[in-house]
């Protein structure tokens, strides 16, 4: 079964799954003259009227799939936002035995437009059209789409909705330190991490990070370089996100959070598990409602090598943190 993340929200609280199929999509949605739109497909092969979405590709994440689907079917780039209540129905899958029902789920997050205008592939949707939430609720063939449409509206009126995401990664698996006799800080990673980093570009990819703080302790700048190298940012090595820094004066790796933070762009800190509980403490101030809270790791070892966390920051709020997702690092 595909690992699922871990997502809490104001109307969110997602921790497993016990579907057959998973598939993901999103809510495109954007403010035109002062009001809320969101972008509507239709499918020809059903004939109805739905939201970009699809099934998992083998060893695909959700986030990348709701991404790939959205470039795929109407030919936007787009980076997810805060996640969305999952519909939930049965299906009929033909097999050798006859008719199976299986339980399937599609994961959705709000999704804001990078580039592009809606063009519709003519296989998967056919038309596109951006209208008001009144009339998508009209025209929305599945009565279980509006829950996720609802839950947009809300984040919309709570000025939840526009927002930044701030990502936390710690390092992919690196060589085990008793193996290693030369400098700490040059310990590499492992094959396993080494595909772990490769895994982590890949996932990134649904957020898309611009502004990247990084230890600069090897295993850091190798987890990180194939995001960096693929879309060309630029990464800034930070000391005090070292091990050996922080320990020493654990305030201004603390102070290098809060920065970034308070700058709100899309942003990712890579950096060491003894380091993480000074992050994550950091994290925790920011969060809008307390019972965020719960799918914050605060217990070590926080995260697993590659494990990654979203935080979503409401640019209209100051900033405030409305959305929580945690990811576990890919597995050979």
């Amino acid at each position: 079964m595909t690992e699922v993340p871990r997502r809490r929200s104001a109307s969110v609280a997602d921790d497993g799954t016990e579907a057959d199929v998973l598939a993901a999509g999103a809510l495109v949605w954007r403010v035109h003259r002062g009001q809320l739109q969101v972008l509507l497909i239709h499918r020809p092969r059903y004939d109805d009227w739905s939201f970009p979405k699809g099934k998992l590709d083998p060893g695909e994440t959700l986030p990348e799939c709701a991404v790939r689907e959205v470039a795929e079917e109407i030919q936007l780039k787009v980076r997810l936002g805060v996640p969305l209540p999952i519909t939930r129905y049965e299906i009929t899958k033909k097999t050798k035995r006859g008719p199976v029902t299986q339980q399937k789920e599609v994961w959705y997050w709000a999704a804001e437009v990078l580039q592009g205008r809606p063009r519709p592939d003519g296989d998967e949707a056919d038309d596109a059209v951006w209208t008001g939430p009144k009339r998508a609720r009209q025209m929305l063939t599945n009565p279980g789409d509006r829950e996720p449409l609802d839950a947009l509206v809300q984040l919309h009126e709570q000025n939840c909705l526009r927002t930044v995401p701030f990502v936390v990664l710690r390092h992919a698996k690196a060589k085990p330190r008793s193996s290693w006799s030369k400098a700490e800080a040059e310990r590499p990673l492992a094959a396993t991490g080494k595909r772990q980093a490769k895994s982590v570009e890949q996932l990134l990819t649904a957020w898309r990070p611009r502004q990247i703080h990084s230890s600069p302790w090897r295993r850091c700048a190798e987890t990180i370089a194939p995001y960096v190298k693929k879309h060309h940012h630029r990464i800034k090595y930070r000391k005090s996100l070292t091990e050996k820094r922080a320990k020493q004066h654990p305030d201004k790796a603390a102070s290098r959070v809060r920065r970034s933070l308070e700058w709100m762009h899309p942003s990712l800190v890579c950096t060491h598990r003894p380091v993480l509980p000074i992050v994550l403490g950091e994290l925790g101030g920011w969060l809008d409602e307390t019972g965020l809270s719960d799918a914050l790791p605060l217990q070590d070892p926080y995260l697993r090598p590659g494990g990654v966390v979203v935080a979503q920051q409401a640019v209209d709020k100051g900033g405030r943190i409305v959305s929580l997702e945690v990811y576990e690092p890919h597995e050979d």
